[in-house]
């Protein structure tokens, strides 16, 4: 059902804009309000076939985002994740305990030198 419900957004979005790429500019838009614009931000154009259909694709195109966003919630089930961060994640342990680049040989035997010991001898 999500699968169906995307691609019908993808679909959406893109006659969207080709729809709105279709439309005349009227050679306005934000450079009217500079000077002396304010007589063409008041009045109305007509409504055109292209408006209408820019209108009902941006409903629809909100309305599969909402959908998506109530099939994604329900999909979350309630679990976040950092829940998951602190469980470890969906690895299953070795039954050794150890990791298994270890039984590869990729990682250098373990040391007998003490963690506490200092990096550097002193010179007494």
């Amino acid at each position: 059902m999500e699968n169906v419900v995307l691609i019908i957004h993808l679909l959406l979005a893109l006659a969207l804009i080709g729809v709105v790429l279709l439309q005349r500019s009227d050679g306005g838009g934000l450079g009217a309000m500079g000077g002396g614009g304010g007589g063409a931000i008041s009045t109305r154009s007509a409504a055109t076939g292209l408006g209408k259909l820019t209108w009902i694709l941006a409903i629809a195109f909100i309305c599969t985002s909402l959908t998506l966003t109530v099939i994604a919630a329900q999909n979350a089930s309630g679990t976040s994740i950092m829940d998951r961060l602190t469980t470890g994640g969906d690895a299953p342990a070795d039954e050794t305990g150890t990791d298994s680049l270890d039984t590869d040989g990729l990682l250098p035997p373990p040391s007998s030198v003490d963690p506490n010991a200092p990096l550097v001898p002193r010179a007494d």
